[in-house]
């Protein structure tokens, strides 16, 4: 499996959102949503701030593939597991890079109820600028 390259990690997890999209069964894209991204170590993840029932989730879960866009790239991903301990490690990540906008809402993707719901963003070969 390809790995992210130091400047795409450079330049999405420094980013303050993505736009993700997963792909359907014919090949098309979704629609984009817009959500936050944090980079821990080599790896990006995004977290579904209303729990696992907003459709982006369930269509990513179900989807296993998809797209990001950001910072004048378009990337296609695989939506992954996250690895085992790292949880703590995306909170503070999470906490460190928009805490500024108040516990109520990073409290949305903090914390054991968004451990269920975080999504592990892998490249996939296919990439273009935008």
């Amino acid at each position: 499996m390809p790995a992210w390259t130091n400047d795409d990690l450079d330049r999405i997890g420094s980013s303050e959102e993505l736009a993700l999209a997963s792909r359907r069964a014919d090949g098309s894209l979704s629609g984009f949503v817009t959500m936050w991204v944090v980079r821990v170590g080599d790896d990006l993840f995004v977290r579904s701030a209303g729990g696992p029932n907003r459709p982006w989730y369930r269509g990513a879960r179900a989807a296993g593939v998809g797209a990001i866009r950001v910072s004048g790239v378009e990337r296609d991903v695989t939506f992954a597991d996250t690895v085992t301990g790292t949880h703590e490690a995306i909170d503070a990540a999470y906490n460190a890079k928009y805490d500024r906008y108040g516990p109520k809402i990073v409290g949305g993707v903090v914390g054991e109820a968004a451990h269920l719901v975080t999504i592990r963003l892998v490249p996939t070969p296919r990439s273009k600028e935008f």
